[in-house]
């Protein structure tokens, strides 16, 4: 029989879940179900002053488990904070088990942590080429608890972890099927209060995960691999399909509500569905263009510093680099699978997407959106310009693992025109 030159299978896969106001306080029953005695518990700052993990600490050690806490996850990590997280780790370990309690800066390190202190070598080792080696780890990691106290990154459900590297001005990451929690508990209770720009940008996250899965390139469409060639991201299928959609109906009637009213909880619960329903399909199905693009910007910026966030360096959050490119990066994408987004337009917006036509319904119904919620208006409000392109093309492209998930693949010249496109929005 003659072998196809096209692929034929998709894959998919999971963390165990346990959703719901209160899942938290059972942590300790989930990982003594591990077998786990030491565990290493991972957070930051500004969520340690919560209280949170401090209380899920004490819940836990009443299962006569130990628990160790590290504090100093640096939001949006590097290569240095997440080196100094795997220091801690070694010199205190050994450990049975990790929990990260936080947002994907907390789960992104402890994904790391995990990795380093069960396996050989550096952090250059696993990062994605051609930045790094792309190395495969050799040994079973430990069990990860993810505990999400932001509705955004869905860290908890993916095999990816994101860093900058400092000394070459690029976010990059790890990604390996290793990675993926082994549990993901995600309380809303946990998110009560999050600042609104936070909670925008982090929404934006959960949108541009849903919406780049749904018009990622077609699983069928990929050439044949074989089986050792696999990889967690393998095109949309009708699986992510089905969680992609179901996080865009959510966001519909919850994201605006969620940024204007810190303490609703039936909007806080929603967007939790939703960050964990967008997880579980682009954790297969993959990201593309506005999520390569995120990367240089975020890690090239100079002094934006956004309210709600550590105000002690500059930072464009994950979620808010995400979004700043992609209504044009959607425009550019349009004509090579027009149904999906238009379908995607009527989920989010169905009376806005109505009243556009054609390449011009998603971009719109995201900028309206972006605009209510309180987004910088493109790239020149958190400090880019003109000038900048080139340095910000060149930082896309190396992101190639992202940008061949794509429906389309971009030129030099048509990531150019997005990326100035971008600069304003309205």
């Amino acid at each position: 029989m003659t072998a196809p030159t096209t692929e034929t299978v998709f894959t998919y896969a999971a963390p165990a879940l346990k959703f719901g106001s209160g899942a938290s306080a059972e942590i300790g029953h989930d990982l003594r179900g591990y077998g786990a005695r030491r565990v290493l518990l991972v957070t930051d700052p500004g969520v340690a002053a919560t209280g949170h993990p401090a209380r899920i600490a004490e819940q836990i050690a009443g299962y006569d488990i130990e628990v160790v806490v590290f504090d100093g996850v640096h939001v949006e990590p590097t290569d240095a904070s997440m080196e100094h997280a795997i220091g801690f780790a070694r010199d205190a370990g050994p450990f049975d088990a990790i929990v990260a309690v936080g947002g994907g800066s907390a789960i992104d390190t402890a994904k790391a942590v995990n990795l380093l202190t069960t396996n050989p070598g550096d952090l250059m080792d696993y990062l994605n080429a051609p930045v790094g080696r792309a190395l495969a780890p050799v040994n079973r990691l430990l069990p990860l608890v993810a505990v999400p106290t932001t509705t955004g990154t869905g860290s908890e459900s993916t095999t990816i972890c994101v860093l900058d590297v400092l000394s070459l001005k690029v976010k990059t990451g790890i990604s390996h099927q290793a990675l993926r929690p082994t549990l993901a508990v995600v309380d809303p209770q946990l998110t009560l209060g999050q600042p609104a720009l936070v909670t925008a940008a982090a929404g934006m996250d959960i949108l541009c995960h849903a919406l780049e899965s749904y018009t990622a390139k077609w699983y069928g469409d990929f050439d044949a691999k074989r089986p050792e060639q696999r990889v967690p991201y393998c095109g949309s299928n009708p699986i992510a399909d089905l969680w992609s959609e179901k996080a865009m109906s959510l966001l519909a009637g919850a994201f605006r509500q969620a940024v204007a009213d810190g303490t609703d909880m039936l909007a806080r619960e929603q967007m939790a569905l939703a960050a964990t329903f967008a997880g579980l399909g682009f954790g297969n199905a993959g990201v593309h263009i506005p999520h390569a693009n995120a990367y240089p910007i975020a890690g090239r910026v100079r002094d934006y510093r956004p309210a709600g966030y550590p105000q002690d360096e500059a930072i464009v959050p994950h979620g808010m680099a995400v979004s700043l490119t992609a209504p044009e990066a959607f425009r550019f994408t349009f004509d090579a699978a027009p149904e999906r987004h238009l379908t995607a337009a009527r989920l989010l917006d169905p009376a806005g997407a109505d009243a556009a036509r054609g390449d011009d319904a998603l971009p719109d119904v995201l900028r309206r959106l972006m605009r209510d919620i309180g987004i910088p208006n493109g790239l020149a409000e958190v400090g880019y310009s003109s000038s900048d392109v080139d340095d910000l093309v060149e930082g896309s492209l190396k992101q190639q693992r992202l940008l061949a998930t794509a429906p389309k693949t971009p030129a030099d010249a048509d990531l150019a025109r997005i990326f100035a496109d971008s600069l304003e929005h309205w």
